[in-house]
């Protein structure tokens, strides 16, 4: 076990600190299972507001900004659900949800939450709102208080129920990100990018605010390069597994000698990286959305990738592909094979966690091709 750190994301061991010292607190007791290497996964509380809109809070309180008719005409909320033993959230419906997670962070621990890998792959909207914060998704050093989910499922209905996690929250002290020329000494380290040859030559590795991959529409040995959801289809249950057939939600996309695909626009794709992505345990990644200049695409919705993503415990894993979740707007949009598509950036560890992503902890995706959520059949 390495030396702690005076900075870094915190290890699944901090975390576990600080549920006893009541920084991170619940009614209802996390169990070890919802906490990950370098996260913890924040679950649905039992009530949810269908909305007229998204919002956000400012200067107020989440629950108090719903009901504020002076403001908006009439209330943000159109109907409430009791979702403590499944609900249905409807496609392109607004959703907020209370989650059992209440947080008393010190001054100088932050938090950062992102989607849940099945949340992301099932086109799930989400994103965490805090009391009189301006920004979505990131929690403020200091924060006091509880935390808010928006949802907005946008392929498919979805049933929910109290208790299971759509998204996960990383706390962070001090600067975390590596720099690009420490990013490249790691890579020289421990090669962070593989391919169907070995490790990618260094001087082929593109390091630029972070790591660049690229899309694969090369395809799986059945020659399928990704999968596009369909616009009519039945309700997914997100409580289940290995349980709906792919045909009835998926449309399967095949290569083309050209190996070129055309993304129509405000469709749904499932593709996967050309380049795998090992992450030592030392690191966590988090992939950001990669933006065109004229904003026409948008990549990967759930960008936490853990310590030993692709690595292992020992090191011995040659790398993992990164399944991309992409839409995109406005116009057509041609990708071709090898096409840089999106950007990874590493984040230093406090201290090595006590387990690392993989089988062992019943990570799902750790040697993942195009694959789809958990919900739906092995393909």
């Amino acid at each position: 076990m390495s030396a702690k750190r005076k900075s870094g994301v915190l290890s699944c061991q901090e975390l576990k600190k600080a549920i006893e010292e009541g920084i991170i607190t619940s009614k209802v007791p996390i169990d070890e299972g919802h906490i990950q290497p370098a996260s913890i996964d924040l679950r649905l509380g039992e009530r949810a507001y269908r909305l007229v809109s998204s919002f956000l809070p400012e200067g107020n309180e989440v629950i108090k900004k719903l009901h504020m008719p002076d403001i908006y005409g009439s209330d943000l909320v159109m109907y409430e659900l009791d979702i403590a033993r499944g609900g249905i959230l409807e496609r392109g419906g607004v959703y907020l949800i209370p989650l059992m997670e209440e947080l008393k962070l010190p001054a100088n621990v932050g938090g950062k939450a992102n989607p849940k890998s099945t949340t992301g792959r099932l086109d799930i909207f989400t994103r965490i709102i805090t009391d009189r914060n301006p920004r979505f998704d990131e929690v403020p050093a200091g924060y006091t208080g509880g935390l808010f989910l928006e949802v907005m499922p946008r392929s498919f209905t979805i049933n929910v129920k109290a208790g299971l996690s759509l998204v996960q929250l990383r706390l962070r002290k001090g600067a975390t990100v590596l720099s690009d020329s420490r990013l490249k000494k790691l890579n020289r380290e421990v090669e962070l990018l593989y391919d169907g040859a070995g490790h990618v030559p260094h001087g082929l590795v593109k390091i630029d605010n972070g790591i660049f991959m690229s899309a694969d529409l090369k395809g799986d040995r059945k020659g399928i390069i990704g999968y596009k959801a369909k616009k009519n289809s039945h309700v997914v249950d997100l409580t289940k597994r290995n349980y709906y057939n792919i045909d009835d939600f998926w449309e399967p996309i095949y290569k083309n000698p050209k190996r070129t695909l055309i993304l129509e626009p405000e469709e749904f794709y499932i593709l996967c990286s050309k380049e795998k992505i090992r992450v030592p345990p030392q690191y966590t990644s988090e992939m950001v959305p990669y933006e065109a200049g004229s904003g026409e695409l948008r990549t990967h919705y759930a960008g936490f990738f853990d310590p030993g993503f692709g690595y292992g415990a020992d090191g011995k894993v040659k790398g993992t592909k990164a399944v991309l979740e992409v839409r995109a707007h406005d116009v057509p949009f041609m990708i071709a094979h090898g096409q840089t598509f999106c950007k990874l950036f590493f984040e230093k560890m406090m201290e090595v966690p006590e387990k690392v992503y993989g089988p062992k902890i019943g990570s799902s995706y750790q040697y993942q091709g195009i694959t789809l959520s958990k919900q739906f059949k092995n393909q």
